[in-house]
């Protein structure tokens, strides 16, 4: 569909230079261009926070946007992504923001040498004739008005509008529904009309989930296409906020975080990346206190295969992940916007904050949230914990969703945790590395905390263990069917299970499970860190610690004689074994940032 996709080489903060690779583009309509401020870099609206409550705290939310909507607004794809030359960008570290090269690529597409104040011009950049050649036919209903009688308006966006409908027939006669109306007029693009589809796509993948919006149907006419779906009359997160004064009790901020959690969780599992998580975009099913919270509005997201990093700069500027303005990213972005969402609810103001888009985006990249401040000193050590390990600004660090509701701060013994895809991919790491590595792992999972074995006991339960307490190939297998949507095969997740099948010809018990399922870089992140990692080498010292050689050590770490002198001091010249750095070193590896960027 033309779109294109760079990605980002990380490179060492100290050497004065970044380098990116760039072969094109893809950035959505939730960042829009304005004029720039005194010649500074031009800034980039994010999607506004609307609200008719006035909050008695500093609001965490930009002013004077408005909006009573207890339903998703109009649909906001994206610009054409447009396919460039390869270029390359060198500049000083930190990079400057985003926000200059968004602007520059939708004045690009928009066909001016800048980018119009406001939000994108909803008639498009397309010429005439580029517009008459695209297939806007989808294949969906073409009996809309036979189905369904609209009512009154309840939001209006810059590409559609919602309205309220009544079933005028079929299994759910009378029943009140959601119609998201976007215009055809508006999809100027190839790329705007596939936004639609993915969108529904999703929506008609990811069913059953109790805090999903549901999906019911989607129709067109000539004009419009009809998203319908579930009504939810209680209003948005986000006014729910404001109505408290910008804050909630940490109890009730942990029923709101639970509900988050359980429906990202379920997303991520399917492979489904929302990409766009902010209090405007969950919605109470009534204006009941205890209504329970549905996720809407997929406009933004994606499929993502296991081990696929996406490099689209897409989402809300309060809520955008540190890697996602580096343009490489995956299923722990959406983790960064729950960690923001969770600091707002527990102290009423944004962990990150500037005048400006672009401002904000420095502030994600390179400053620290605030736990200094009231009501910080008054919040547990658990929350604050909690909030601090979502906030990672390292990707690797952060904790999942399934993670996350194991934290002590959430933990309830009463309340069944979900299938984590994370354990997929660290045994199919496990099963292909060596066994040096192996041993590595096997000595620093024997130092784990209650904390960490929590997670890992009720993973290993939903494998449904055979009667020797063993699992194999099937287990993995069976566990991701009981869980499966149609999503799931869509974003190519069971593929994993291809790079596991050495586990069909063995069996696989609890320990060893321990040692394949955990993240050296998410236990580095624990404030006991220091001491896990001293008594896991004092058991590789008994079990697994050998002699080996400077080549032998790059086999192992799959890097080239460049590589000599930096990892020779990783081995002890007293009895040429690793040595305790050489243990934590070796257990990262050398290996760079994912580079399996999607490309098309």
């Amino acid at each position: 569909m033309g779109q294109c996709y760079g990605k980002t080489n990380p490179t060492n903060e100290n050497d004065g230079i970044t380098t990116i690779v760039a072969s094109g583009e893809r950035n959505q309509a939730a960042f829009l261009p304005s004029t720039p401020h005194n010649g500074a870099v031009p800034s980039v609206k994010n999607t506004p926070g609307r609200s008719s409550y006035p909050s008695p705290l500093p609001s965490p939310y930009p002013h004077g946007v408005s909006s009573s909507s207890p339903l998703p607004g109009g649909v906001t794809p994206s610009p054409a992504r447009t396919s460039t030359p390869r270029r390359f960008f060198r500049r000083p570290f930190p990079p400057p923001s985003p926000a200059k090269h968004i602007a520059a690529s939708l004045a690009k597409r928009l066909g001016g040498g800048k980018p119009k104040e406001g939000p994108i011009p909803e008639h498009g950049g397309a010429e005439p004739e580029q517009q008459q050649s695209l297939d806007k036919s989808f294949g969906y209903s073409k009996n809309f008005g036979a189905k369904y009688e609209l009512g009154k308006e309840v939001g209006r966006g810059h590409f559609g509008h919602t309205c309220s409908a009544k079933v005028k027939k079929g299994e759910f006669k009378d029943q009140q529904v959601a119609v998201k109306i976007i215009s055809k007029a508006k999809m100027t693009t190839a790329i705007a009309i596939e936004d639609v589809r993915r969108e529904v796509k999703i929506l008609r993948a990811l069913s059953g989930h109790k805090h999903l919006v549901k999906y019911y149907d989607a129709c067109e006419d000539a004009n419009n296409v009809y998203i319908v779906m579930e009504l939810c009359e209680g209003g948005e997160l986000l006014d729910r906020i404001l109505a408290r004064g910008g804050r909630y009790t940490e109890e009730d901020a942990k029923a709101i975080v639970v509900q988050i959690l359980s429906v990202v969780s379920f997303c991520h599992l399917q492979g489904v990346v929302h990409r766009d998580l902010k209090p405007e975009n969950f919605l109470f099913s009534s204006g009941s206190e205890d209504a329970d919270m549905k996720l809407i509005d997929f406009g933004l997201s994606d499929f993502v295969r296991p081990d696929e990093r996406l490099n689209d700069i897409v989402g809300s500027a309060y809520y955008v992940a540190p890697e996602v303005l580096h343009r490489s990213y995956s299923l722990e972005a959406d983790i960064w916007s729950i960690g923001v969402i969770s600091y707002i609810l527990l102290c009423g103001s944004r962990p990150f904050w500037a005048r400006t888009e672009s401002g904000i985006f420095r502030a994600v990249l390179r400053s620290d949230p605030n736990f200094d401040d009231l009501p910080w000193p008054s919040v547990t050590p658990e929350a604050k914990d909690f909030v601090k390990r979502l906030l990672n600004k390292d990707f690797r660090k952060r904790m999942t969703a399934v993670q996350a509701l194991n934290h002590p701060w959430l933990r309830n013994d009463n309340r069944s945790i979900p299938l984590d895809i994370l354990i997929y991919k660290l045994v199919k790491a496990y099963l292909h590395a060596t066994p040096f590595k192996r041993a590595a792992l096997k000595a620093l999972s024997k130092a784990l905390t209650e904390d960490e074995l929590v997670y890992l006991r009720a993973q290993f339960a939903l494998l449904e263990p055979n009667r020797d307490g063993s699992i194999t190939l099937d287990n993995f297998r069976m566990a991701l069917g009981r869980n499966a949507t149609d999503a799931i095969r869509e974003s190519r997740v069971p593929e994993i299970l291809n790079l596991m099948e050495s586990l069909a010809y063995r069996k696989m018990y609890f320990d060893e499970f321990c040692a394949a399922a955990i993240s050296t870089y998410q236990l580095e992140a624990l404030e006991g860190w220091e001491q896990i990692a001293s008594t896991g080498f004092e058991h590789f010292e008994r079990e697994g610690n050998r002699v080996i050689s400077v080549e032998e050590l790059a086999r192992e770490l799959n890097v080239g004689p460049s590589a000599y002198s930096a990892i020779k001091e990783w081995i002890r010249n007293s009895d040429g074994k690793l040595s305790f750095l050489g243990y934590t070193k070796f257990l990262h590896g050398l290996t760079l940032r994912s580079s399996n960027t999607r490309h098309h």
